[in-house]
């Protein structure tokens, strides 16, 4: 009899639930309600490009006759980006969360308040950001372990050793998990073999294959700008142009394309956690532009124009030089800059972005392949995550837009170089995007009833 009463009441529970949720929609198909509102604001120092159509590698000659300026018509999704390239200071802030979790794991040791253990107990502890660092002879004794060694001490200055300050993250590839895996079959009674694919990752027993562990240091190469200088004074920059306030809003340079992927991962983890706290749904991870979206970007609009402004001269009517570039020899500072110059400092094109011409250039997605043109006309893009024991030839990755030491004519929109993914430069920085969810802003529906059908 007691068995009879528990399962009775198991079954009212469920026939209950059963019917509450018929009564939700009284029989209708109208979707999961209550799920969490989409955020709908432009992220914080990007602008809004809208999608469409335009002539990639059009509007100029191939002055270097490498045969990569191609043209051709392809079609781009709406997107954010930032308004300038990422600056020091803004880079920085990435660097100083990667050196106080480093910390706090490391004082988890001394003191457990500085973690929070997993849920299940299994996973690795999280970092608790609540518990303040006090001054106490076990957290000073364990911080040691973060300073450079004494023997390495400029006039016995404590500093945290940069070599240490390396941030891990996790990424899906979808490339491998996308491909299909041809399977032979038996012949049929009509004598015709067939085949069937099978999605590579339900024949595989777990997903772990494709979940890829990357690990980067972060704080960027400073002396990058006296290895890229020969017989030229450039101590001044190496010490002050990433550490003074006086550079805080000048592009980050010395950055390779492995630490700018590693920053928009930062960033993408750091705002979906923000949102989440507020009860938005999650939204597209930050990266680095394709660079077809790059030079879309650049062009403003006007299509065929070698410029961001538009029209073939990079001097106004006023005369005055409209970009930071190297406007003839040995006359750098023509323009206004001997070196980068603050961002946003000239004039943005018709999207609201500045610096698309010059000051630095910047890393995009793709790796770079002569005949990249030919490859697609839709949101095309050539990625290839190359191991550090893949030969040089594979390692490298598009760069746009020029930079301060570059001639006006390498600076175009449409031009085409390369740089090596573990290489950092003194003239070459980044910014970010994130793909739009949606045809475009305005018909992004709010609730169920705004769909369009």
């Amino acid at each position: 009899m007691k068995f009879i009463k528990q399962n009775f009441g198991a079954l009212l529970a469920v026939s209950l639930l059963f019917v509450g949720c018929q009564n939700s929609g009284n029989g209708e198909l109208i979707g999961v309600m209550d799920r969490n509102s989409p955020m709908l604001n432009i992220p914080f120092g990007t602008v809004y490009v809208p999608g469409g159509d335009f002539v990639r590698g059009g509007g100029g000659e191939d002055v270097a006759y490498s045969q990569t300026y191609n043209p051709k018509t392809i079609s781009i999704s709406s997107f954010y980006m930032d308004e300038t390239e990422i600056t020091n200071n803004e880079y920085r802030q990435f660097v100083t969360w990667v050196t106080d979790s480093i910390k706090r794991r490391v004082l988890g040791e001394v003191d457990p308040t500085f973690l929070i253990e997993s849920p299940d107990g299994e996973g690795e502890p999280s970092i608790n950001w609540k518990t303040k660092i006090k001054n106490t002879p076990e957290i000073a004794e364990a911080m040691e372990a973060l300073y450079t060694p004494k023997d390495e001490r400029f006039y016995g200055r404590k500093e945290i050793d940069t070599r240490k300050l390396n941030f891990e993250y996790y990424w899906f590839d979808f490339q491998s998990a996308a491909v299909k895996s041809f399977e032979k079959q038996e012949p049929s009674n009509d004598g015709v073999y067939r085949a069937s694919f099978i999605n590579r990752p339900q024949s595989l027993k777990s997903r772990a294959g494709y979940i890829k562990k990357e690990v980067v240091n972060v704080y960027p190469d400073t002396l990058c700008w006296i290895f890229d200088f020969a017989y030229s004074y450039n101590e001044p920059m190496t010490r002050s142009y990433y550490n003074s306030p006086m550079y805080d809003n000048y592009p980050v340079v010395g950055v390779n394309w492995r630490q700018a992927k590693a920053f928009c991962v930062w960033r993408a983890n750091s705002y979906n956690n923000a949102l989440s706290a507020k009860g938005l749904g999650r939204i597209e991870d930050f990266r680095l532009p394709t660079e077809a979206e790059w030079e879309y970007a650049a062009r403003g609009g006007m299509d065929m124009n070698p410029y961001p402004w538009g029209g073939p001269y990079a001097m106004n009517m006023n005369g005055c030089l409209i970009g930071n570039f190297k406007p003839q020899r040995g006359k750098y500072a023509m323009d206004g800059g001997v070196y980068p110059v603050v961002v946003a400092h000239y004039a943005p094109n018709d999207f609201g972005l500045y610096d698309m011409m010059g000051n630095v250039a910047e890393w995009c997605l793709d790796a770079y392949d002569e005949s990249y043109d030919g490859f697609l006309d839709l949101n095309p893009s050539y990625e290839y995550n190359a191991k550090d024991d893949d030969p040089s030839g594979m390692k490298r990755k598009v760069i746009k837009g020029g930079s301060f030491k570059d001639f006006a004519e390498f600076t175009k929109v449409y031009a085409r170089w390369y740089e090596y993914q573990d290489t950092c430069k003194s003239y070459i920085g980044f910014r970010c995007v994130m793909a739009y969810l949606g045809r475009d802003r305005g018909d992004n529906p709010k609730t169920a009833s705004n769909v369009y059908r």
